[in-house]
């Protein structure tokens, strides 16, 4: 990926971002519309999270990263601070790296 794209795709978010700004302006959006648009990251940042731990390529595959996010999942299931949950997640792909 060159750099010449990624300042491409910055300007287009950019772009899409003041066009939605300029479309909707200073109306409300129906309610309906803004419930599903409030669930958008509830659905968007899981499926990030479960495309980048198990999949290589077009690959499924369940390494030492599914390990790390499912100690990361206890312990923010167990109400640790947001940075114990990322050293915790960081620490157990590393052990079972070095294990196997």
């Amino acid at each position: 990926m060159t750099w010449a794209l990624i300042f491409v795709l910055a300007a287009g978010t950019y772009a899409f971002k003041v066009l939605g700004l300029i479309v909707i302006g200073d109306r409300k959006l129906p309610p309906v519309l803004d419930r599903c648009l409030a669930l958008i990251p509830v659905a968007l940042l899981p499926a990030l999270i479960v495309s980048g731990t198990f999949s290589v390529g077009h690959d499924l595959v369940i390494d030492a990263r599914a390990a790390g996010v499912g100690a990361a999942v206890i312990a923010a299931w167990r109400r640790a601070p947001l940075v114990l949950v990322i050293v915790i997640g960081v620490v157990v792909t590393a052990l079972v790296r070095a294990i196997s």
